[in-house]
Formats: structure tokens, C-alpha cells, sequence
């Protein structure tokens, strides 16, 4: 079984504002990834095509989890971005203050090369490719997929990969997410 970065994850730095680690490379996770497949240490993702793998509890201190958790002390400020060139531009909001917590688990989301060719999205020749690392603030057992994914993906949009959800998988979605909100990037960065 062959599996691969996808140029996709590549964005997930320190400046991102999204799960990232200065100590494990992308190759180490994809490697991660493979091994834990290899032994079926995998869950199904939703859809057939896209499996969620765990990465061991001693790499997860490791990792970067961005989020905070929203409370009334917490500002917030929404713009309108764009992920890549040809999809819609959506409302991000992000926190501008407020510490980190702490990553209880880290998943790595991968996808078929079938998956990745629906919509031409593959940078590789591999079975599977790593999509996303996304860390699990602690004390969550789960991070839903947030709402605007879930919306590119149902409605097939340019950057979304076909699925349906129940609702109760968006209600956890929606709930989730008015818990936590990615920290602003700009403001991991110390001005001396």
C-alpha cells in the first residue's frame, strides 16, 4: 500500500491557523498513516474512500491544536477567504486572543486515489493520499467536519468531494463549532 502527501496538507504551517507540527514532517504522518493501515488501525470516514487513522498518543504532544475555547472574554473576527482559486469564497471566523488547548488525540484524514480523481484532486500516483491533520482538543471525543466543508461536499461545489450528512451530523457540526475557533495566526507571532 502505497500513501502519499497530497499537496492539499501542505498548507497546514504555523501561519495557517490550522493543525500543524514543527517536529513531525508530513512524510512522518503519511508514514504514520500507512502502518496503522497496514494493521486495520483505521475508521471509515464519511464516505467509502476516506479513512480517519489515529496517530499514537506519544506524537500527539507534538502537534499544534489551534483552537480556543469561546467564551465571553474571546474576540472574534470574520473576512471572507478562499481556500484555492476556483471555489466560492466563504466567511472565516477566527479568534484574536485566547491561549491554545491542548491536542487529547490527533487524526490524520486520508483519501482513495478514487476519491481524489472525482474531482481531480490527487498530486499523486498513491493508493491513498493525507489530506488534513486535525488535532482533538481534549476532552472531545470527536472533531466534526465544520459546516462550510460539510456544504461544499453535500452540494458537490468546486473543492468539496461528494457525501451526504443526517442531521444530526450537522447539528454536532454547528454545536462543535460554536465551542471552539481557530487562533488568528498573526497573533502566535511575538513582536519584540
Amino acid at each position: 500500500m502505497k500513501v502519499a502527501v497530497n499537496d492539499f496538507v501542505k498548507r497546514q504551517t504555523e501561519l495557517s491557523g490550522k493543525t500543524f507540527s514543527n517536529d513531525l514532517t508530513f512524510e512522518f504522518f503519511a508514514n504514520h498513516a500507512r502502518d496503522k493501515m497496514i494493521k486495520n488501525k483505521f475508521l471509515i470516514g464519511y464516505r467509502k474512500g476516506v479513512r480517519i487513522v489515529a496517530i499514537d498518543k506519544k506524537y500527539v504532544h507534538k502537534v499544534y491544536c489551534p483552537y480556543v475555547k469561546i467564551t465571553k472574554d474571546i474576540k472574534l473576527v470574520s473576512k471572507l477567504v478562499k481556500r484555492r482559486e476556483k471555489e466560492l469564497p466563504y466567511i472565516q471566523t477566527r479568534a484574536i486572543n485566547g491561549i491554545p488547548v491542548k491536542a487529547g488525540a490527533v487524526n490524520l484524514i486520508l483519501y482513495s486515489h478514487d476519491v481524489l480523481l472525482e474531482n481531480d484532486e490527487n498530486t499523486t500516483d498513491a493508493d491513498w493520499e493525507l489530506i488534513s491533520i486535525n488535532a482533538i482538543p481534549e476532552g472531545e471525543d470527536t472533531m466534526p467536519i465544520d459546516p462550510v466543508t460539510m456544504m461544499r461536499n453535500q452540494l458537490n461545489l468546486i473543492g468539496g468531494t461528494k457525501a451526504r450528512y443526517s442531521t444530526e451530523e450537522w447539528a454536532k457540526s454547528v454545536l462543535f463549532w460554536q465551542k471552539y475557533a481557530s487562533l488568528n495566526p498573526i497573533n502566535l507571532i511575538d513582536e519584540d
